[in-house]
């Protein structure tokens, strides 16, 4: 190597930024100074990959340690086309940093989910796989797994990259292949465990319908609804383990977060309530605790609500379900939020001015047995007769012997910012969701298919799991002088 050529690929060795070099400069958008570099002998394959360059760093930018993929990840088409197709020194599309990631898995990585950015992201990652197949390689690109062994179509979905998810469902073959599973096996699954859900819940609401009153564990003496009772309670705790079994194994993979939570992560935390509260529920019965009946209610209510799971097995219902579940997680949440503010404080000014008035009355010798006067100087009552109020139920007969006539503006005030104000911007926000979600909720509700699909055939025996998935396909490709590809079933 010539002493220029040394000097053009000299690199840092501070552990910060340990690998950076001239080609580097790609990033200040200078292609005129990249095509230089290149032609007296940069090196397009050297790796940047010191501490302020690596994925997870605090304060940093990963880019893939590779003058292509900091090209790629800056949105500099040119110069992504220069270093894989110029006459000097090529760079290797196929080429991985130090976590096996290519440049297609470092765009997946930099993507942030903003319109914006997905469209520059995705034109990036377009160009490169054509450019690739301009020049007939071999290697199948998207194929290429990293050192986590993900493909950049599995990173995608494990890093949450949700915007890209629905327009992937509809590239063939992806599509006809769902699809094939869908019909051939899926789907008949999908049926069987909707009907044992069915019957589990009716078991398990029989269960605590024709319960016991008294003072728990109770004996099994009356043939045979004793027995039929204790069976009964033995499959819906069978029935909770294996919920609770399957929500943790799906935790385990898929850690929870809003943004998948907002997708397919809400039935799977109802469910592992559902489960945990039943358990408590056993628990507290083996203990000899009535309150144990207290408790049942609330995974009764979860059970019952958990049925709108299999919704999606439905297109119309799935898509209703899928524009039910985004109001509950931001319309009503932002709702409750704020008016859960409102509530309290005013059932909290409201208590103290009852409690005023009735010192009063009592140091004049007026001792009144008014209930609503004494009744309102709880802050729990104040709470439920006040939310009365926000519904339109509430009781205004209790203001009448009200001392401080400042009571009477409190109460309008909570009147209007609830009643009026809270209640039809929630109303206006749910009909903007609907609106706004009426093309997007088939795509989440393609989505959840997909989710259940993978689910059912990752819970299939390998032997029939084998079986099942080597049948002869229905889909063929092949591509065509114009380098366009079509699939048949």
């Amino acid at each position: 190597r010539s002493k220029l050529e040394n000097l053009i690929n000299a690199s840092y060795t501070d552990r910060n930024y340990k690998g950076i070099f001239a080609c580097c400069h790609c990033q200040r958008r200078t292609f005129e100074h990249v095509k230089l570099l290149v032609q007296k002998g940069a090196d397009v394959e050297a790796k940047a990959n010191g501490e302020f360059f690596q994925r997870h760093a605090e304060i940093g930018f990963y880019f893939g340690e590779l003058p292509l993929s900091l090209a790629a990840c800056t949105n500099q088409p040119d110069i992504v086309s220069f270093l894989m197709e110029n006459p000097y020194r090529r760079a290797d599309v196929t080429d991985r940093d130090s976590r096996g990631n290519t440049v297609l898995h470092t765009l997946v990585v930099i993507a942030d989910n903003t319109k914006e950015n997905t469209d520059i992201i995705a034109k990036v990652y377009d160009e490169i796989l054509v450019q690739h197949n301009k020049l007939d390689k071999k290697v199948q690109l998207e194929e290429i797994e990293n050192n986590d062994s993900m493909t950049p179509l599995k990173l995608a979905a494990k890093l949450g990259k949700i915007e890209n998810h629905p327009e992937m469902l509809q590239i063939e073959p992806l599509r006809s292949l769902l699809q094939d599973k869908w019909e051939r096996f899926a789907l008949k699954l999908f049926l069987m465990n909707f009907l044992l859900y069915v019957v589990y819940l009716i078991i398990f609401t029989a269960v605590a319908l024709y319960r016991k009153d008294g003072k728990p564990p109770f004996p099994i003496e009356n043939f045979p609804l004793d027995h039929l009772r204790c069976v009964g309670e033995i499959l819906s705790v069978f029935g909770a383990l294996i919920f609770l079994y399957k929500t943790i194994n799906h935790f385990c993979r898929n850690p929870p977060n809003f943004r998948v939570l907002s997708i397919d992560g809400f039935n799977d935390i109802v469910f592992f309530l559902q489960a945990a509260l039943l358990l408590i529920c056993v628990i507290m019965y083996g203990c000899g605790q009535e309150e144990y009946v207290g408790l049942l209610v609330l995974p009764l209510a979860l059970a019952w609500v958990n049925l709108l799971y299999y919704l999606r097995g439905s297109k119309q219902l799935g898509m209703y379900g899928v524009m039910m579940q985004r109001m509950i997680l931001r319309d009503l949440l932002h709702f409750l939020s704020v008016y859960c503010v409102l509530l309290f404080g005013f059932s909290a000014v409201v208590s103290a001015a009852q409690n005023l008035t009735a010192d009063i009355q009592l140091q004049g010798g007026r001792l009144t047995t008014s209930v609503n006067k004494l009744s309102y100087s709880d802050v729990r009552f104040t709470i439920l007769e006040l939310f009365k109020f926000t519904i339109g139920m509430g009781d205004l007969q209790f203001t009448d012997d009200v001392q401080y006539k400042v009571y009477y503006i409190l109460l309008i005030s909570y009147i209007v910012l609830t009643y009026i104000l809270l209640l039809n911007m929630l109303i206006a926000l749910m009909s903007n969701t609907v609106e706004r979600l009426s093309n997007q909720s088939e795509n989440i509700w393609n989505l959840q298919r997909a989710f259940t699909i993978l689910d059912m055939e990752r819970s299939l025996p390998k032997p029939l799991r084998h079986k099942l998935l080597s049948r002869s396909s229905r889909m063929e490709s092949s591509r065509n002088s114009m380098d366009t590809r079509k699939f048949f079933r």
